[in-house]
C-alpha cells in the first residue's frame, strides 16, 4: 500500500482506559488496531491505482483480442477465397 492511514494510537489507548481496560492491555491493543489498520486497509489512492491499473490490462486484452479476432477474419476469408477457386 502506498499511503499510511492515520491512526491515534494514544488517542485509542486513553479510550480504552478510560472504558476501563487496564493500561496496559489497552497500549497492546492500540498498538495492535495500528499494524492492522497499516496492513489491512487501502486508501482512497490505492483504490486509484488499482482501479487505473485494471482499467490498463484492460485496454492491453482488448487489444490483443481485436488483433486474435483480425487474424481469424483474415484467415476464414483466405479459405472462403480458395475454396471459391478450387470450386470454379
Amino acid at each position: 500500500m502506498s499511503t499510511a492511514i492515520a491512526f491515534d494510537t494514544l488517542a485509542y489507548a486513553k479510550k480504552l482506559k478510560a472504558a476501563g481496560v487496564p493500561d496496559a492491555q489497552a497500549e497492546i491493543h492500540a498498538e495492535a488496531m495500528a499494524e492492522l489498520i497499516e496492513e489491512r486497509l487501502a486508501t482512497k489512492r490505492d483504490l486509484k491505482e488499482l482501479e487505473d491499473n485494471l482499467r490498463r490490462d484492460m485496454k492491453e486484452m482488448e487489444l490483443r483480442l481485436m488483433i486474435r479476432l483480425g487474424g481469424m477474419q483474415a484467415a476464414s476469408i483466405a479459405i472462403v477465397a480458395a475454396l471459391v477457386k478450387l470450386i470454379h
